[in-house]
């Protein structure tokens, strides 16, 4: 079976994130650009439940780093993208023609709504940028110290950071991650429970050599066991609480 191909195909194929960066800065033009190729992306009922802040202040990209978990690239990258879900908006320019009535954008649906909205428009805006020959990777450690990265963005209620974008042109050429076999990501109409580790024992053995190639020798732990242990591990358990103080998922 020969796959189909064209150069948005090829584009999407090529992405790697991206953790060192040129000193050449991201143009004005480019960055409008990038945002309103994100903003083109779907979104529920129309409700554009998002807000991105773009961060180029060299203070405020050094804290961002920090409450990061030190992530360098942070402070490196020339423009650092902070994609929000942003409910705020919804609720203020609604507010005159609501007055009385009882509205729900505490709701677990509407928080959903606004969490896919940001990541389809976030993604968008990736592919956006890597066609302009830029590189991204998203950091999710904005959310390790979430109250913090909050308060020093001025981040009002029923708007929370889901997570960062570091933004710019590429140093180093990255290596590309491989990918779970497609049979086990792609069902046909039930969910087949039966290939899953037949199509994972595969895949370990496809990342334990990707492993060791890289580490030269270090390294070798299959995705498996990778897993596992990020499954123990309590990560960023402080959400719930954070999301119920924004006035999410109240209903």
């Amino acid at each position: 079976m020969t796959k189909p191909t064209n150069e948005t195909l090829e584009l999407l194929n090529r992405h790697v994130s991206v953790r060192q960066y040129q000193d050449t800065p991201v143009s004005e033009e480019q960055l409008a650009a990038i945002i309103e190729a994100g903003q083109m992306a779907s979104t529920s009922s129309n409700v554009q439940a998002y807000t991105v802040i773009a961060v180029t202040e060299p203070e405020l990209k050094k804290q961002l780093a920090g409450l990061a978990g030190n992530q360098a690239y942070v402070e490196q990258c020339p423009v650092f993208l902070v994609w929000c879900a942003d409910l705020y908006r919804l609720r203020e320019v609604t507010k005159p023609y609501l007055q009385d009535t009882d509205t729900h954008e505490s709701s677990t649906e509407n928080f959903i709504v606004a969490t896919v909205d940001v990541a389809l428009a976030a993604q968008n805006a990736a592919i956006a940028a890597e066609s302009l020959g830029l590189g991204i990777v998203y950091i999710g450690g904005i959310r390790n110290r979430i109250a913090e990265v909050s308060e020093l963005l001025g981040l009002p209620e029923l708007v929370y950071p889901l997570f960062g974008m570091c933004l710019g042109y590429p140093a180093a050429a990255t290596g590309q991650r491989p990918r779970l076999p497609q049979p086990a990501v792609l069902h046909r109409n039930r969910y087949n429970a039966g290939i899953l580790a037949e199509q994972v024992k595969s895949y370990d053995e496809v990342t334990s050599t990707y492993l060791r190639e890289r580490t030269g020798g270090q390294k070798d732990t299959p995705w498996s066991e990778l897993m596992a242990a990020r499954l123990a591990e309590p990560i960023r358990l402080h959400m719930k609480d954070f999301l119920d103080r924004k006035g999410f998922l109240r209903k």
